[in-house]
């Protein structure tokens, strides 16, 4: 490591931020490495990015590439367009590529073109559905990188199948975990700062809905919406809904009927992981929060037919409910009479993985 090391981070949307954070954070406490953070600007507002960065203790981005919405297309060319140019200015010695998103794939993509070592950290996951854009992005991502810095064991077999060699590979564990745990004591404050006050009265789901195949389709998103809304008359619902669900129940008309149906705006990650942590179940469609339910030992219903996630319904809290209202509905009930899933933690999700992947690291020195 003579000259020290220049560590570049790329994120773009909220997940990012959250693997991000310990893998900053343990990249700092190792001497004579710089790092420089690059946001993409894939999520561009301020209640779907800048709290996420306030409140994960990230440094405000180095560079903002303000690339926006767009088709997952443009919005990919244009993040290559623009971090193209920020590669050959900064001239890294090594790039961190987070998760599924555009802006992991982009960013490899334009690694992989200038032979700059790229690092993809939540390598491996898989749904093996190709309907699904993040799958692609995993896929070619995963093809593209360096360093293959791996959450789950299934995700070592996964890279294997697919003719990564072994040397490539590290077994890291769950970095989204070390963010958890940290931040988990001041979560707990902000419940008991107001939010147990608001919605802590009785049991509760939370609910997540984002999916292009929940929210895209009419039929779909009707049935959801219809089927939560009744559940709701046995067991409040608390939706912090996502901008483009939003838009989608404006476009159909579809206002819930039960005043125990809330939609809210979009929360920070402080308060979410508190009403996750209270949560009677959580409802869901996020790869992410699957993870964060089990850890927590909270039941988790999945309303997707898959999952890139698979250790949580193993060994986790998780259940598949798949595109059946009336599946989702019977985990539901199981939830109000005291059967919900209960599980264990998969291994390595114990709070240490960004300092294995800082570790990790400075095997690319190798190359």
């Amino acid at each position: 490591m003579a000259g020290g090391l220049r560590m570049l981070h790329v994120v773009g949307a909220r997940p990012n931020f959250m693997k991000a954070a310990p893998v900053h954070a343990a990249l700092a406490g190792k001497a004579g490495v710089s790092q420089i953070l690059v946001h993409t600007g894939q999520h561009y507002d301020a209640a779907m990015s800048e709290i996420f960065f306030r409140e994960l203790d990230l440094p405000e981005p180095d560079l903002n590439l303000g690339v926006g919405s767009a088709s997952h297309a443009a919005q990919t060319a244009e993040v290559m367009i623009r971090f193209e140019q920020v590669a050959l200015e900064q001239m890294p010695d090594r790039v961190l590529v987070y998760g599924d998103v555009n802006s992991t794939l982009a960013a490899a993509l334009v690694c992989a073109k200038l032979h700059v070592p790229v690092a993809h950290v939540e390598a491996g996951v898989r749904s093996f559905d190709r309907t699904m854009p993040e799958e692609i992005n995993r896929l070619l991502t995963d093809q593209a990188s360096d360093l293959l810095l791996t959450p789950t064991v299934e995700g070592n077999e996964n890279l294997a199948r697919e003719g990564i060699p072994s040397h490539r590979i590290r077994f890291v564990g769950n970095v989204m975990m070390d963010t958890l745990l940290r931040l988990f004591p001041k979560a707990l404050e902000r419940w008991d700062g107001g939010l147990s006050d608001k919605w802590g009265r009785e049991d509760y789901a939370l609910v997540t809905l984002h999916r292009p195949s929940n929210v895209d389709d009419p039929d779909r998103l009707v049935r959801l919406m219809g089927t939560l809304d009744e559940l709701s008359r046995d067991l409040p619902m608390i939706f912090p809904i996502h901008p483009r669900t939003r838009k989608r129940l404006q476009d159909l008309s579809i206002e819930p009927r039960s005043g125990r149906f809330h939609l809210i705006d979009p929360l920070g990650y402080l308060d979410f992981l508190a009403l996750q942590r209270h949560a009677a179940c959580v409802i869901t469609d996020s790869g992410g929060i699957q993870a964060e339910t089990t850890f927590l030992g909270v039941p988790c219903i999945t309303a997707r037919a898959n999952t890139e996630w698979p250790v949580t319904v193993a060994t986790g809290t998780n259940t598949l409910a798949g595109e059946d209202t009336h599946a989702l509905e019977q985990a539901v009930r199981e939830v109000l009479d005291g059967h919900g899933k209960r599980g264990t933690l998969p291994p390595l999700w114990e709070g240490h993985a960004g300092e294995r992947i800082a570790d990790a690291l400075t095997w690319l020195t190798a190359l």
